[in-house]
């Protein structure tokens, strides 16, 4: 059983990055914030904006979840990290993000329920936002990429609320496939259990780069 840290909805600014401006920046809010499947150009949460939907975004990205514990991970290299600093929705304590497995479903306080469909992949606007060059390979090579979610029920969360974990059969987690996608494509054969709950790009990208069979 984990824990919600904080909640946090982005602020639309300029940046240097294909669209010219993103959401990656969260900051977090007070209350409870209800999530939903996500309306174009949105997030899960109401306000939150997606700059780069040609990239980001939809049902299958509706909420971005990052750990508490990985953020701090990062403090020496990066120094003190509030929560949202790396564009998450949802920071999280006590949630092994990177060992939860593709399709696991997160119970969130009284009605929420998420699902847990891939990993995040750097990007440049990731790397303008942080102002670190070569922040791609690094981000890929620390293999932390925290998770995306689907929203199962919709439903409100708050900071503080509990998070139960419902976990398939599998062994196909958020580390696996972000290993198997960036690094290590001889890996794509073991995502094969959980293709069904991968988003429907990623589905399609497996099926493309897996050997005739």
């Amino acid at each position: 059983m984990g824990v919600i840290e904080s909640v946090n909805v982005g602020v639309e600014r300029a940046i240097l990055a294909k669209t010219g401006r993103s959401g990656i920046d969260k900051r977090p809010v007070a209350g409870a914030v209800s999530v939903d499947v996500p309306a174009p150009g949105c997030s899960g949460l109401p306000g939150d904006p997606v700059s780069d939907t040609e990239n980001h975004g939809g049902p299958d990205q509706a909420v971005y979840a990052y750990a508490r514990e990985d953020l701090e991970a990062w403090v020496p290299t990066l120094g003190p990290l509030r929560a949202g600093t790396f564009g998450e929705n949802l920071t999280t304590r006590e949630l092994d993000v990177t060992g939860a497995r593709i399709g696991e479903r997160w119970h969130v306080g009284d009605s929420l329920v998420l699902q847990v469909t891939g990993p995040r992949i750097p990007c440049r606007t990731f790397a303008a936002w942080l102002d670190r060059a070569g922040w791609v390979r690094e981000f890929t090579t620390a293999g932390v990429p925290g998770a995306y979610l689907r929203v199962v029920e919709p439903g409100p969360v708050r900071a503080g609320d509990r998070v139960v974990v419902e976990r398939p059969d599998h062994q196909v987690t958020i580390g696996l496939a972000f290993r198997a996608l960036m690094t290590a494509p001889e890996l794509l054969p073991e995502l094969l259990p959980a293709l069904s709950s991968l988003p429907a790009d990623v589905r399609e990208r497996l099926l493309r780069r897996l050997p005739a069979r």
